[in-house]
């Protein structure tokens, strides 16, 4: 039996989410389900419980500030997957620290490829279908005159219940909380 995979993601609910997800469905009609989202920890095994990582998680965030991103511009990372996406500058080393953070414990997992703090636009099977995507995303996001800056205050706790098919497990805030969760 393969082990379930789990992530931990900041839905982009704004202007900004909304664009990516009217593009991601253009661009790739099969990732019609999937909502627009930062990355905090990309899908892994876990080490131990699932319990435990989620313990992990609010003790972890509940000692971090939500603060503000603001999106770049859309990249790929060809040639190592078929993947466009829209670069994280303003606090992308806050996020890369959220990671280096909840990277460890409960949520240790050996990443295949850096942490790059982005939101994805699409991922692609095949190079060429990348490119293309690339282009046409790039030419989009140069139109977009919404606002770019998203405000990360909540993570969500996800596992892949099938292949690219992600159920919400809970959702988590950052910063201290009033009430016990």
């Amino acid at each position: 039996m393969q082990s379930k995979r789990y992530a931990l993601v900041a839905y982009v609910r704004s202007e900004a989410g909304e664009f990516a997800e009217r593009l991601a469905r253009e661009l790739h009609p099969q990732s019609v389900h999937l909502s627009a989202h930062l990355t905090i920890l990309p899908p892994r095994t876990l080490p131990g419980s699932e319990a435990s990582a989620l313990r992990w998680i609010e003790d972890v965030c509940g000692h971090a500030a939500s603060f503000e991103v603001t999106l770049g511009e859309v990249e790929t990372f060809l040639p190592t997957t078929p993947t466009v996406y829209i670069r994280v500058t303003q606090s992308a080393a806050q996020m890369a620290d959220l990671h280096k953070r909840l990277n460890i414990g409960a949520l240790a997992f050996r990443e295949e490829w850096p942490y790059v703090p982005h939101l994805t636009i699409a991922k692609l099977d095949l190079e060429s279908e990348a490119h293309a995507a690339f282009e046409m995303a790039k030419h989009r996001w140069a139109q977009y005159h919404g606002s770019r800056t998203v405000q990360l205050d909540q993570l969500t706790f996800v596992r892949e219940e099938s292949h690219n098919h992600w159920i919400d497990l809970a959702p988590i805030p950052l910063g201290p909380s009033l009430v016990s969760r």
